[in-house]
């Protein structure tokens, strides 16, 4: 059986040579050191040697099964290094090459937005000035003429956190409390842009986070020519000179007097359209004098100061400039709708 065992170790390292896949190296093993395998079958034939032959054998078989299994892993690696110098040279690069050009970028529609209002406001002497987008009840609404249990809190569905009277600012209004405090009693001119947050439904027109910009004047002698003026010269700037400008009176808990500033519709005219409901008027901000209960919370004293303020969504501005039906838009990361604004 000796015989037998160093035939089948030769032609078992001879074929092993001349296997050149992963898979024929495996049934290689399987062929001659498997469970039915050719040294499996000669080791079970050991009982029919005689006493004397049995050590021999088995030690010359142990010695055959050692080296075809280190042969075995032998070649496996030798596939294995083979295979990766073949891939290398499929993927090698050749750095000579010119690079491929990247495009370049651009703004977003909602960032251009934004810089035109920046641009437009510090020609007034406007500073930029950011507040916090995490709030306390304090800040948010208190301070702001809404204490606890106020109804004018209904007209803000609001995130709130899990520590008791922080919440996410619904809207940068609370920007002109911290402002007035760190600058009090010093005139004030600023807008304060940002991202706000409201517990609502999304649709087309509204999303539950979308920015700002809060606008405050302080100083004396303030009045509302002076707000309006400064409210129809933006308008004109960024919709273009011939735009007609009204003032709706309205209610805002943190102004008095409180108005809504229109133009007439950039699509139509005036004449009536679906974008203007048939009205001609299309809205684009919120404004008033600063109450005098918010001019005292920041500091200020109503009898000596007095100050404007007034709010606007870029977004909104955005859809009425250039015509966008749908604020999900802004959002959605498409960039058939983004490029459109290049």
């Amino acid at each position: 059986m000796l015989d037998q065992l160093h035939e089948m170790e030769g032609r078992a390292l001879a074929e092993l040579a001349g296997h050149k896949t992963e898979q024929a190296l495996e049934q290689w093993h399987v062929a001659f050191l498997g469970r039915k395998g050719a040294l499996t079958e000669l080791l079970r034939g050991i009982g029919r040697l005689s006493a004397e032959e049995r050590p021999a054998f088995g030690q010359e078989a142990n010695r055959v099964k050692t080296a075809l299994e280190k042969a075995y892993e032998d070649r496996a690696l030798t596939l294995k290094q083979e295979a990766a110098l073949h891939q290398l040279a499929r993927e090698q690069v050749d750095v000579t090459l010119p690079g491929r050009p990247i495009a370049p970028g651009f703004l977003h529609v909602s960032t251009r937005t934004l810089r035109e209002i920046y641009d437009i406001f510090a020609a007034m002497g406007f500073q930029v000035v950011e507040a916090p987008e995490v709030e306390t009840d304090i800040y948010n609404f208190q301070l702001l003429n809404m204490p606890p249990h106020h109804p004018a809190r209904d007209m803000w569905n609001t995130f709130h956190t899990t520590h008791e009277g922080v919440l996410l600012r619904t809207h940068t209004s609370p920007g002109q409390i911290r402002v007035m405090l760190e600058h009090c009693p010093e005139p004030i001119r600023v807008i304060l842009p940002g991202k706000c947050y409201r517990y609502e439904q999304v649709t087309a027109r509204h999303e539950f986070m979308f920015y700002q910009v809060e606008g405050l004047a302080i100083g004396e002698h303030l009045t509302m020519a002076d707000l309006k003026g400064t409210l129809a010269s933006f308008a004109r700037q960024m919709f273009g000179p011939e735009r007609k400008v009204r003032f709706r009176a309205s209610y805002f808990p943190f102004t008095e007097p409180s108005a809504e500033l229109d133009i007439d519709c950039v699509l139509c005219g005036g004449k009536g359209c679906r974008v203007c409901k048939n009205s001609g008027w299309l809205e684009i901000l919120g404004c008033g004098m600063v109450h005098p209960n918010v001019m005292r919370n920041g500091g200020y004293d109503p009898a000596c100061y007095t100050g404007f303020a007034f709010g606007m969504g870029p977004e909104r501005i955005a859809m009425l400039k250039y015509g966008i039906d749908d604020i999900r838009h802004f959002f959605a990361n498409d960039l058939r709708f983004l490029q459109q604004f290049v």
